[in-house]
């Protein structure tokens, strides 16, 4: 196809300020054209509608791949997410690792000890806590540490001058897996 066949050219004489007649050509698609382009409008929107049908699933309300090993690891955390909100000192200390060490960016770091010493003094003090989150990503290491990418939105109220105080927090955190028995153990990020 010739680039002005199917094309079809109108001439259009306006007058100018000056006088002097103007003449614009104007160019519109005729009937032959406008059809493969109605295909291949057509063709775009049965592709876009497929993909879908192609894209990666994901485990319900997370960012995550379904797969069996991703799934297992999301169960896992929902046991410590749950162990928080319930404040269960005892399941989150049975979640961690022994060998547990976080770096602290401002106080001192955190190793086992000093997390539970944190659990059974300062975190019992709260009185309700509600924490969502959010997963985005799970990531296998060859070092056999597993990382949990995620969003969280906790509330928590303390007692308080005001007798009972909310207080919020949304954040990205990452948690440290290390596989251990059938399940895993955190090693960072509680």
């Amino acid at each position: 196809m010739s680039p002005r066949e199917g094309v079809v050219c109108d001439k259009l004489t306006t007058p100018s300020r000056l006088g002097m007649p103007t003449r614009y050509l104007l160019f519109r698609p005729s009937m032959n054209m406008a059809i493969p382009r109605l295909l291949r409008c057509a063709a775009i929107a049965l592709l876009v509608a497929a993909a879908p049908a192609c894209a990666t699933a994901f485990i319900p309300n997370t960012d995550v791949a379904d797969t069996a090993d991703n799934r297992k690891v999301i169960l896992f955390c929902e046991q410590y997410r749950h162990a928080v909100e319930e404040k269960n000192v005892a399941q989150l200390l049975k979640l961690a690792s022994p060998n547990y060490h976080q770096r602290a960016a401002v106080d001192e770091d955190v190793d086992y000890s000093t997390l539970k010493d944190f659990l059974t003094t300062t975190f019992q003090t709260t009185d309700a806590i509600r924490y969502e989150i959010r997963y985005r990503r799970v990531t296998f290491s060859e070092n056999n540490h597993v990382f949990v990418d995620y969003t969280f939105a906790g509330s928590y109220r303390i007692p308080g001058v005001r007798k009972e105080e909310w207080r919020h927090s949304v954040s990205d955190n990452r948690l440290d897996l290390v596989p251990e028995g059938e399940g895993y153990k955190i090693i960072a990020g509680m």
